[in-house]
């Protein structure tokens, strides 16, 4: 493996469709083997991981683990509804307890809304309703030494925050220095202008990668520029985690895909394809560096 200054993770859903113990066990030893030193794991329902278990495989596999997701419309933040408002804000507590018992520093994703498509606009009480509760999980966050990611996704996705500048805007409101800018070229390749301004924009304030391919199957297809990305990435001296993301049906459980519009098999050798997205990772941060 390369000698890198980032450390590269693997989305869990490349590997399982949920996260009974088995498929925990699956997917951590998948991950280490695929030679990747981080395991992002869903927390969709903090409730329903088996956090000593999880916790006693990454320590036997030696990985690190952290933990994404977006809330649900009937547990959302980023609603008028102050009811609404309070069930997402208990579930982002029960994902930051599983950050901490798996002795994880970092929480991020769509935390800031519901992961799905909104009928209509965010309303000045309901984006107050998520800065103020996002500011109260970083605060806990901060007490627990957790960094929060907001991830800013597409339109598709959510009505909140769709553009880099759009988290930077919100972690100014929140105002807690614990809350960092979570870049997806996925979601970038939608909304932004150029995949190098947002990350420059960023600068220190970027604090996780999300890397996956133009249409969610193998790196190296699809029509990203990562050469610019990668680029811009070393510009700003990021030293932070950079996490391979994608999904296929023949994994993602049918809920999820639904949410995510992942109706194609795209892949369906996830091992080799994994091993082969860590190796292309490490090719580009090379390069971005030489």
């Amino acid at each position: 493996m390369a000698n890198i200054p980032n450390l590269l993770g693997v989305h869990a859903l490349v590997w399982v469709g949920g996260w009974s113990n088995e498929q925990a066990t699956e997917a951590i030893k998948n991950s280490k083997e695929a030679g990747y030193g981080l395991i992002e794991i869903p927390a969709l329902d903090p409730k329903s991981i088996d956090v000593a278990h999880t916790s006693k495989t990454l320590k036997e596999y030696g990985m690190k683990g952290a933990c994404s997701l977006g809330l649900s419309f009937d547990a959302d933040i980023n609603n008028e509804d102050d009811e609404i408002a309070k069930r997402g804000e208990a579930r982002l507590m029960d994902a930051l307890t599983v950050v901490e018992q798996l002795g994880g520093d970092y929480l991020g994703g769509v935390v800031f809304s519901a992961l799905g498509k909104y009928p209509k606009p965010t309303t000045p009480k309901a984006v107050e309703n998520a800065t103020n509760a996002l500011r109260r999980l970083a605060q806990a966050a901060s007490q627990r030494g957790i960094t929060v990611g907001l991830e800013p996704v597409n339109r598709y996705e959510t009505n909140l925050i769709n553009t880099s500048q759009q988290a930077l805007d919100m972690i100014a409101n929140i105002g807690e220095k614990n809350v960092v800018v979570h870049l997806d070229v996925y979601h970038m390749n939608i909304e932004e202008q150029d995949l190098v301004s947002p990350v420059l924009a960023a600068g220190s304030q970027l604090g996780y990668v999300h890397i996956g391919a133009s249409h969610r199957g193998p790196l190296g297809t699809g029509n990203i520029d990562f050469d610019s990305f990668f680029g811009a990435l070393a510009k700003i001296n990021y030293t932070g985690t950079i996490t391979f993301e994608s999904f296929s049906s023949a994994v993602v459980s049918p809920e999820l895909s639904s949410t995510l519009g992942i109706w194609r098999n795209l892949w369906t050798d996830n091992k080799s394809m994994a091993k082969s997205a860590r190796e292309y990772m490490e090719a580009q941060i090379v390069a971005a560096h030489a």
